[in-house]
């Protein structure tokens, strides 16, 4: 069986600049990706954070992202990883497709909206109930809309929701939100958003269709309906670290735990990007883990000789 130098598990933006970064260190670098490459930021409309692009579609960014790291010929495997066996000096990915031997593997993996666990969420998911503005914002022209949440992704999707919906609600369990200065202000001076404050949803309701939410009042416990057409919920993220069976160290929650070189509690594994604990989850960070993981990668193999 070949023995990959550096196995790269996810595309989004901190595999991918892993892989360029791999490549022109010279190694030979194979990217496992079980879905669209890209991770979270594909989802996102508009993006203004990122140097150099004073705004650009989180698909554009993608696009480019990819293009550039595909420049320097990495291998692409299309499969889902199941676990990563061994105990060094090589490890074993396992996948949907075989097992891969790395001598160094990099977990960029990413994370994943979190539910809210709610009655009728699971059942009403794909009918009103959505994750993704950009994917389903346009079904709900002229119709009232309900997001949930109050962090950046959250104020940031309900704006771009306005393009679409008359009115969309903000439910938030707080009496103001978390997200950043900017966001916040574009929302509340938007005639089309209406803030719900303190208050949680208890259900979704709706026979084959979402119809209203079932929200209490934190403080008071006051029950009531809100009717709305399609909600879409913003309420954190969990890694995506399911195959990893609690093998490395991690905090509540299952972030991984880095060092500065994005190295794990296992020799020869590292983390990258918003799969591992850290305190910023955005494209820049993301980027910048990447590249250190994969030199830190190259220095891991030169070092060991292996």
């Amino acid at each position: 069986m070949d023995t990959r130098e550096l196995v790269i598990i996810g595309t989004g933006p901190a595999g991918l600049t892993a892989a360029i970064y791999a490549r022109r260190a010279g190694l030979d670098a194979l990217l496992i990706e079980k879905g669209a490459v890209g991770g979270q930021i594909l989802i996102t409309d508009e993006v203004e954070n990122w140097p150099g692009v004073a705004r650009a579609s989180g698909q554009e960014l993608v696009d480019s992202i990819y293009q550039h790291a595909m420049g320097f010929e990495p291998e692409l495997l299309r499969a889902d990883v199941t676990g990563i066996v061994g105990q060094g000096p090589y490890w074993g990915v396992v996948t949907t497709e075989g097992e891969i031997m790395a001598k160094t593997v990099l977990i960029a993996s990413g994370a994943s909206f979190r539910r809210l666990g709610c009655p009728g969420e699971a059942r009403l998911t794909g009918m009103g109930v959505s994750y993704c503005a950009v994917c389903d914002g346009a079904f709900f022209e002229g119709e009232e809309v309900a997001v949930i949440g109050g962090g950046n992704t959250a104020v940031e999707e309900a704006v771009y929701l306005t393009r679409f919906a008359s009115k969309v609600y903000i439910v938030h369990r707080r009496d103001q939100f978390r997200a950043d200065r900017v966001p916040s202000d574009r929302a509340l001076s938007n005639p089309k958003i209406v803030p719900v404050w303190n208050s949680v949803v208890e259900s979704i309701e709706g026979d084959n269709a979402v119809e209203h939410l079932v929200l209490k009042n934190v403080k008071t416990s006051e029950i009531s309906k809100l009717p709305v057409a399609g909600v879409f919920v913003f309420v954190g993220t969990d890694p995506n670290v399911g195959y990893l069976n609690g093998m490395l160290e991690s905090k509540p929650g299952g972030w991984i735990v880095t060092d500065s070189h994005m190295a794990t509690s296992l020799p020869g594994i590292f983390a990258a990007g918003d799969v591992r604990d850290t305190p910023l989850r955005q494209m820049i960070t993301a980027a910048g883990d990447g590249a250190i993981a994969a030199m830190s990668a190259y220095h891991y193999i030169t070092e060991k000789g292996l």
